[in-house]
């Protein structure tokens, strides 16, 4: 049976090349009859997938205060609590294991005076 590749993870475009990218859509959006007309024309030039182009711009009106939906500080802040509150299920349910450990051999150990 033949496994599954997993994505690639690492990011191919730089942070400066997104910001121009998104710069450059925002400035020229106008010139086209839509947006996706606009993010296919514009992502063809550059050499990146249209899709790629419209999450960027998505996240660019986020930070700017321009949709709704959280910031980039915001998302990060929410996957580092939810780090935070794996670690501290993890940290319980070993002191649980070893409480329930301790009283078990406390039980078991003999009695004596």
């Amino acid at each position: 049976m033949e496994q599954t590749q997993k994505k690639k993870t690492s990011k191919p475009y730089s942070p400066e090349f997104r910001e121009r990218t998104v710069r450059l859509l925002m400035e020229h959006r106008d010139e086209y009859q839509s947006e996706a007309a606009a993010l296919t024309a514009i992502a063809g030039k550059l050499g990146c997938s249209p899709d790629s182009l419209r999450v960027w711009a998505r996240q660019v009106q986020r930070d700017g205060g321009e949709r709704p939906e959280p910031t980039s500080a915001e998302k990060a802040r929410i996957k580092e609590l939810e780090r935070e509150n794996r670690e501290l299920r993890q940290a319980n349910e070993i002191l649980r294991k070893a409480s329930a450990y301790f009283a078990q051999a406390e039980l078991d150990r003999p009695f004596r005076k």
